[in-house]
């Protein structure tokens, strides 16, 4: 017997739509399988006074991942972990082999009068914490990008290198023993280099600094008043401390007194160093300053631009971070000095846009970005 019309065709339409439900699962598990996890950070930019989270997008492949980095319990995230884990994560990204000199400077036409002037009269010395292991995967991409507009420019190691060259301090590598390596890094600036410079700068190895920007924030700031700068975290130590890593600048009279300091006074070794360098400070008498500009916008970030920009900061800076852990376009500002956890690729690419990329015809004038105020939080 023959099947009647209406089977035939609630047949065919079946299996249609069966097919089509098919297509459709596998084209969706194959775009899953291909394409780059997004995910929306919400943030708030202040000069545009509208929530812009549905059009700011974070490519997360881009990112190094964060164990529990968005959960909810953000009192039980463990910092010093997680700084490993970006560390660590930093060290498995390959870089350059050579370090890349750019070579179009016969074609750039910039003036820079303002620039040359603040070289001269605000001298700052820098001092980059690096190891024998870093020095041809990270210091020396340093030393060809920014770490050349330091009015003095010194790398401190665990031992000597006379070639590169680096300063042997005698201290074992290891994170447990930062805190040495930065005591006695600064001991041996202020003992070799007092008179060389007016502000003293350190800086990790993965640490990119806007030397101009540094510069031009000290312009109107005393160095012999006893103060230091960076970016602000707000617990353990009663009047903040600056991160490591986001690095911070001593002044002439901040470094003698911390070289004049007694025995017993500072943590000599262990511990997170950037801590024991802020208790220190405030034992010694030194201030941490203020550096937001004057739209209040942060100038030392101790992550990448892009974290700043976009939001995905790890759980534990909510409650560390002295100025609301604010992140946006309208939070960074457009005088910016530091940012972290820059692999030695992101280098180049920061050197390129901040010195290199330029939109042709327009001629930028300087801002006045300083807050004309005392400094000291």
């Amino acid at each position: 017997m023959a099947p009647s019309s209406s089977i035939v065709a609630y047949f065919g339409l079946g299996l249609s739509v069966g097919l089509i439900i098919a297509l459709t699962f596998t084209t969706y598990s194959s775009l899953k399988l291909t394409m780059p996890k997004l995910v929306y950070h919400a943030s708030y930019d202040p000069e545009l006074s509208l929530d812009v989270d549905k059009t700011r997008i974070l490519n997360t492949d881009d990112h190094i991942s964060l164990p529990n980095q968005r959960t909810n319990d953000r009192k039980n995230s463990n910092q010093t972990q997680q700084t490993v884990y970006w560390h660590e994560g930093l060290d498995k990204q390959k870089g350059p082999e050579e370090e890349f000199h750019f070579k179009d400077g016969h074609a750039h036409h910039d003036d820079s009068t303002v620039a040359e002037e603040l070289y001269r009269k605000i001298r700052v010395l820098c001092w980059v914490m690096t190891s024998p292991e870093n020095l041809e995967k990270k210091a020396i991409h340093v030393r060809a990008t920014w770490g050349k507009r330091c009015n003095k420019l010194l790398f401190m190691s665990s031992v000597t290198n006379s070639s590169f060259p680096t300063i042997g301090l005698n201290i074992s590598e290891g994170r447990e023993h930062l805190t040495a390596k930065t005591m006695r890094a600064y001991d041996h600036v202020a003992d070799n280099y007092m008179d060389e410079a007016d502000w003293f700068m350190k800086a990790d190895d993965d640490t990119y600094v806007i030397l101009e920007n540094l510069r031009y924030f000290l312009s109107d700031v005393d160095p012999n008043e006893p103060v230091f700068y960076g970016h602000l975290f707000k617990t353990i130590v009663s009047q903040g401390y600056f991160s490591g890593g986001g690095g911070y600048v001593l002044s002439k009279e901040a470094l003698k007194r911390f070289r004049g300091r007694q025995q017993k006074q500072c943590r000599e070794d262990g511990g997170s160093e950037d801590v024991a360098i802020g208790k220190c400070m405030e034992t010694l008498g030194v201030k941490t300053g203020t550096s937001l500009d004057a739209f209040g916008r942060s100038r030392f970030h101790c992550f990448s631009p892009d974290v700043h920009l976009s939001g995905g900061f790890p759980d534990w800076y909510y409650s560390f971070d002295a100025y609301g852990a604010k992140s946006g376009l309208g939070s960074v500002s457009d005088y910016a000095i530091t940012f972290h956890y820059i692999s030695p690729e992101k280098m180049y690419h920061l050197e390129f846009y901040v010195y290199h990329l330029r939109p042709y015809g327009l001629i930028s004038k300087t801002q006045s970005l300083n807050v004309p105020s005392n400094r000291t939080s």
